[in-house]
């Protein structure tokens, strides 16, 4: 790890890359989380988000992960990826440029939920971009929408950091702008911290993660084929990774 110090969080913790919809993936990962966890100790589990589109669970992964959640508030937590914010702007203003959503997969999303039937990528109908809309968030209820909306974008222990997709590397982690979290920072692989901070992150597949100079690649690409992945970070800074 060169000249950087390895990261230390307070706790083991694994944070799980982004799921897409790859339900079976994320069971037969979170079956190995446990039984590493049930050798060597309980440890916090936190998602990088993206927990929809493009595969075919996403209706439920959304329901697991937010039941999860809720039921081990202090041991798993769920961050917001980038999907979870352009569907909440699609329910919001569907007719808007928040129709984008649909060609980054939201009719895998909605097709998951039962609605949508008849829309497709470049669809312009207003009426049926509304209807749409509507049924989706019939189909999900508002307590599953306001739990997405309230999704945190960070998650910090020690010096690590788990984020959706990057961080600027000169801004304090605790000032991050919204649009380098979710969406990444043109400079997060290019640039090193200087503040000895380590991101975990997800948003962009690898074809094998990797820690090194403050970075933790946990997506290797799930929904196209590749394993659903979760970096393994101990308090004495020793980063492994789990695969499924």
């Amino acid at each position: 790890m060169a000249r950087w110090q390895a990261p230390a969080p307070e706790d083991l913790v694994y944070v799980i890359g982004d799921v897409h919809g790859c339900v079976d993936k994320l069971e037969s990962l979170l079956d190995q989380i446990d039984s590493d966890m049930a050798r060597n100790g309980p440890g916090k589990v936190v998602f990088v988000g993206d927990y929809i589109d493009r595969g075919d669970g996403n209706a439920e992964v959304l329901a697991f992960v937010s039941q999860i959640t809720s039921a081990h508030p202090d041991q798993i937590f769920a961050l917001m990826g980038n999907h979870e914010r352009m569907a909440l702007d699609f329910l919001a203003d569907p007719t808007g440029p928040a129709k984008r959503w649909l060609r980054y997969g939201g009719l895998q999303t909605m097709a998951s939920y039962g609605v949508g039937q008849g829309l497709s990528t470049d669809t312009r109908s207003t009426g049926g971009l509304l209807d749409a809309a509507g049924d989706l968030m019939e189909a999900m209820g508002s307590d599953l929408v306001d739990w997405i909306g309230m999704l945190p974008l960070t998650w910090s222990s020690g010096t690590l950091w788990v984020v959706h997709a990057g961080a600027d590397p000169v801004v304090p982690m605790d000032a991050q702008p919204t649009k380098a979290l979710l969406w990444g920072s043109d400079d997060f692989l290019k640039v090193e911290r200087t503040d000895g901070q380590w991101v975990a992150f997800g948003h962009q597949p690898f074809e094998a993660p990797f820690a090194q100079d403050g970075r933790i690649a946990c997506d290797t690409g799930a929904v196209y084929g590749g394993s659903l992945t979760a970096a393994r970070i101990d308090p004495e800074g020793e980063v492994t990774f789990i695969a499924a």
